[in-house]
């Protein structure tokens, strides 16, 4: 089982035809859009889980008839429909809310024994305000750290529970991140031993290149961070000057110290909190 990609208007009535008393549930989403793409991998679970549902995914650019007759305002939306009639919707990225749904409508025939999502799907965090973690846009292959150990490199604070970052020769750190398309930025989540976790931090965007050290410490930056060793045991947020991080594609931070004032500096998660740009048409 997996989700059928509608290609045309036709096609969604069929589908909505053929369903009879199955439910159905459509996901409505853009190529472009940054949140569609964060949900679209834990959508596509949902149907080894619930076999006798229905699972649609409709791209408003090519049904653009379909997408102004049920009168969507924003993407991603996820809509419900048994017998061609919508009975609910959702919007946003919350997984476990359209799980909920889907128990609520679908028959008994249809689910035969309640499951817990997997963990992959329900890790899939929504912020409000369309705000979502830009962790998933993050090149990876043009990002890179400074002084980060060999055992415990950045690429490991990146996701929750797989390792964590240290630093390697004194606690130094500048971590350059290059996103695969613009983004804003709203805020940072890291969390972080209290005594290990970093003190005072410089932001720069979208430089040329990779900064040194001697440059990092000279140069201003766009905004400096000073960090609560309680905030980071507990990963709160961290907000920005927003309007100074509305077009992104690099971000660098340049870790001056850490809480202790000792020689190793360890994040255990960082993420990036905003939205993605439009790319232009």
């Amino acid at each position: 089982m997996s989700v059928r990609e509608i290609i045309d208007d036709n096609q969604f009535q069929w589908e909505l035809a053929s369903a009879g008393r199955h439910l159905v549930v459509v996901e409505f989403s853009a190529s472009w859009c940054g949140p569609c793409q964060l949900i679209a991998p834990h959508f596509a679970l949902l149907p080894e889980i619930y076999p006798n549902v229905i699972f649609l995914k409709v791209d408003v650019d090519e049904c653009e008839d379909t997408a102004l007759s049920q009168g969507l305002t924003a993407i991603p939306t996820f809509m419900f429909f048994r017998n061609k009639r919508k009975i609910d919707k959702i919007q946003g990225i919350d997984i476990n809310a359209i799980a909920e749904k889907i128990l609520e409508y679908a028959d008994t025939s249809e689910v035969d024994e309640v499951e817990e999502l997997p963990k992959a799907a329900r890790d899939v965090e929504d912020y409000g305000e369309g705000l979502v973690n830009l962790n998933s846009f993050i090149s990876q292959e043009e990002s890179k750290c400074l002084n980060e150990s060999e055992s415990h490199p950045f690429s490991q604070c990146l996701i929750s529970e797989t390792g964590y970052l240290q630093s390697d020769f004194d606690e130094h750190l500048i971590i350059s991140v290059t996103f695969k398309q613009s983004v804003k930025i709203h805020s940072l989540k890291l969390k972080a031993p209290a005594q290990m976790g970093p003190k005072e931090i410089k932001l720069f965007v979208n430089q040329p290149r990779v900064l040194d050290f001697v440059r990092a410490e000279r140069m201003d930056s766009v905004q400096d961070l000073f960090l609560n060793p309680n905030d980071l045991e507990k990963g709160t947020l961290v907000n920005l000057t927003y309007v100074k991080f509305q077009d992104v594609r690099n971000i660098q931070l340049f870790i001056k110290n850490n809480q202790s004032g000792g020689e190793i500096t360890q994040i255990d998660y960082m993420a990036f909190i905003g939205s993605p740009l439009m790319p232009l048409t």
